[in-house]
């Protein structure tokens, strides 16, 4: 039996990233193009130039991935691509480039929600996974803590107030002239530090599951002032260290809180911050203590990338049927 092929394209942020999928499982091909380059002298995504690298990297990207998996676009079932959240320059390139693709040849297409497609990136590792569960999402735009009763439908339970769990990383990573992204280099340098400063925590949000990373930053920098004006030198691993020891309680401390109000057996990570070494390390050994599983994504798949986005778009096809092709983008999408 052919197996159903979805074309995946991912244009948020900064990556450029088109993927084929069989089945909503099976990576056929995943190839993203990163700006990393052009943006880190700025310290952060520019969004004039994220767009214009899109638009030289989208066709070389769609030609090496159907080359790689070894199709052509006659044989593609499905087209879905990011329309939100995102940055809206980016969001048209890869939503137009996609749309096109689809009237030109008549292939059904869908548009998928970013943060849903991370969600997805879980599946493509493990397909057997069920809900009901409990996926912590966390990336330098999104901090959201969602319930999931079925595939597709979601109960959000918390989010940040402020900054994401991934730009307070940023920050961080800044003031302390670690450069850009921060959010790896933080993990780096804090995996043998001492993480025995202690910074603000939010006192919690009437029992809540609401995130703050905002008064955390500013600690953290207000810290790094007073040191210079005293004069005393600054250990940047143990600050870095400290950090992302506060950082990863807040996120864990909110996550466990939601297992045990729900009494769910499995948990996902999701995003670019569930790449981080301290924020798995904490919650796989919390898992393990209550019996329950804990489950992130490859490294690759953390990262923004159009497999997620093809499995998520495959997964919706199924229930809902394709979108409009007038669909527009909107760079602040809610899940």
């Amino acid at each position: 039996m052919k197996p159903f092929i979805t074309l995946g394209i991912e244009s948020s942020c900064d990556e450029t990233s088109v993927a084929v999928i069989a089945d909503g499982t099976v990576i056929r091909s995943n190839i993203i193009s990163s700006q990393l380059e052009q943006h880190a002298k700025f310290g952060g995504v520019v969004p004039e130039i994220a767009a214009r690298c899109h638009l030289e990297a989208v066709l070389p990207i769609y030609r090496l991935a159907l080359a790689e998996a070894g199709i052509t676009l006659e044989e593609v079932d499905l087209i879905a691509a990011t329309y939100g959240p995102g940055l809206i320059g980016s969001l048209l390139v890869g939503l137009s480039f996609a749309k096109g693709l689809a009237l030109a040849k008549k292939i059904p297409f869908i548009g998928v929600n970013h943060i849903e497609g991370h969600i997805y990136a879980n599946i493509l590792e493990r397909p057997e996974v069920k809900p009901p569960l409990v996926c912590l999402t966390v990336s330098g735009g999104h901090t959201d803590l969602l319930y999931l009763e079925k595939w597709g439908s979601y109960r959000i339970l918390g989010r940040t107030r402020d900054d994401a769990a991934g730009e307070a990383f940023d920050k961080v990573a800044r003031v302390l002239g670690l450069g850009y992204p921060g959010g790896p280099q933080i993990d780096r340098i804090a995996r043998e530090a001492a993480d025995d400063l202690e910074f603000v925590q939010p006192k919690g949000f009437g029992g809540n599951y609401d995130f703050s990373f905002s008064g955390l930053k500013t600690a953290v920098i207000n810290y790094l002032h007073r040191q210079k004006q005293l004069g005393e030198a600054v250990d940047s691993a143990r600050v870095a260290a400290s950090f992302q020891r506060q950082a990863v309680a807040q996120l864990t401390s909110r996550l466990f809180k939601a297992v045990d109000d729900l009494g769910v057996r499995t948990i996902l990570l999701s995003g670019g911050v569930a790449a981080n070494s301290k924020l798995r390390q904490v919650c796989l050994a919390e898992a393990e203590r209550r019996g329950i599983r804990c489950l992130y994504p490859p490294l690759t798949l953390c990262t923004d990338n159009a497999a997620m986005i093809a499995a998520a778009g495959y997964f919706r096809f199924q229930s809902e049927g394709p979108s409009d092709l007038e669909i527009t983008a909107q760079p602040d999408l809610c899940l």
